[in-house]
């Protein structure tokens, strides 16, 4: 009897190590550290190679700024978090996170965006026809963009340092964490789904650890 106990906990212990050891990992890790695997680069035009704008060292993504583009996922998102970290590699500028990208490649594309310019990161921009509803207020937007503004005073790190971005979308919410801090939250965004991009806009702009985690 001791000995079938015996092997009964052994069996039981495998097969919780087994399970523990077999269960998928969350986390998508969108840049791979190395290289642009899982990733368009785009500039519009082909009078400037969009790897004299785009490249990777030390296992961050580094960007010129110049012209204007982006880097955007092949694969297209919804209902996830994305993680991802960004400074400014010199003098403060514009870039931004586009979400729900819609329609062809061009500058920009149709999409929500959640604003890295300095000292203006967690605004919304809704770049093109689209709506977003804040504090029970809809922000319909008729011309080429629409910001809103972030409900929190700055609290971005100083010009060099390392910030992070926590972007909460969930059905047709979207919430922006900066640096740990809640600085802005939209409900009935008029898309839902489709690829991630990350802007070039004028300034040398460094990201890294870029990832997901799909939310059910």
């Amino acid at each position: 009897m001791l000995k079938r106990q015996i092997v009964f906990g052994l069996v039981l212990g495998i097969g919780i190590i087994w399970l523990a050891c077999s269960k998928p990992s969350q986390r998508q890790m969108l840049f791979n550290g190395k290289d642009f695997t899982g990733w368009k680069l785009f500039i519009p035009g082909d009078s400037v190679d969009v790897k004299d704008v785009w490249s990777v060292q030390d296992g961050v993504v580094r960007c010129t700024g110049v012209p204007t583009g982006y880097m955007r996922t092949l694969e297209s998102f919804s209902n996830y978090k994305l993680h991802l970290e960004w400074r400014w590699a010199g003098e403060p500028g514009n870039s931004g996170v586009l979400l729900h990208c819609q329609g062809p490649d061009q500058v920009w594309p149709n999409c929500i965006e959640a604003q890295l310019k300095s000292g203006n990161a967690g605004d919304f921009v809704i770049i093109g026809p689209g709506s977003i509803t804040v504090d029970g207020k809809e922000y319909k937007n008729t011309e080429e963009y629409l910001i809103i503004k972030r409900k929190t005073e700055n609290v971005e790190k100083p010009i060099g340092e390392w910030n992070s971005y926590d972007i909460v979308c969930k059905g047709d919410e979207i919430t922006l964490y900066v640096n740990g801090t809640l600085v802005n939250k939209g409900s009935n965004a008029f898309a839902t789904s489709g690829p991630i991009a990350l802007q070039s806009e004028g300034a040398p702009i460094e990201f890294r650890n870029i990832y997901l985690e799909p939310l059910k």
